[in-house]
């Protein structure tokens, strides 16, 4: 169900629900850059980052996977779901790497790796968009 054929009532409570969390975020995101050390001791610091390329390893897999299959409602989901997590991991591999040697090999790695990948797979979810609506209208009709 899109958000255009969602009741009006419900409609509203979901857009009003994202704008005060939106608006929320924001105290708290100042809260945190005055009051987060610059500096801290993680203690499971490769459980984290290992846990987050198995999410990352899994995302582009389904992708793949929905690719082959032509099943394009779940391929735009996981395409645009891979590509914000690999935004996410280029801002992280760079941000954590500031004042290292790691520095560079973060840098080369996001603008010529992640980036690029999350940039086609959000432009591709976007042509997909026509295919996977018109893939739901041919479920909706073989259903009536």
């Amino acid at each position: 169900m899109s958000l255009r054929d969602m009741p009006e009532k419900q409609r509203r409570h979901a857009l009003e629900l994202l704008a005060v969390s939106a608006i929320g975020l924001v105290p708290w995101t100042f809260l945190l850059a005055v009051t987060l050390p610059t500096d801290y001791h993680v203690h499971e610091w490769r459980a984290a980052w290992v846990g987050f390329d198995i999410l990352l390893i899994a995302a582009m897999a389904s992708t793949a996977y929905f690719g082959w299959r032509q099943r394009p409602r779940v391929l735009a989901v996981s395409a645009m779901a891979t590509g914000v997590l690999l935004i996410c991991d280029a801002w992280f591999d760079v941000s954590l790497a500031i004042n290292t040697s790691d520095i560079w090999l973060s840098s080369a790695l996001a603008v010529f790796a992640e980036l690029p990948m999350a940039v086609f797979l959000i432009h591709r979810t976007y042509s997909l968009l026509p295919a996977a609506v018109a893939a739901d209208l041919v479920e909706t009709e073989a259903e009536a």
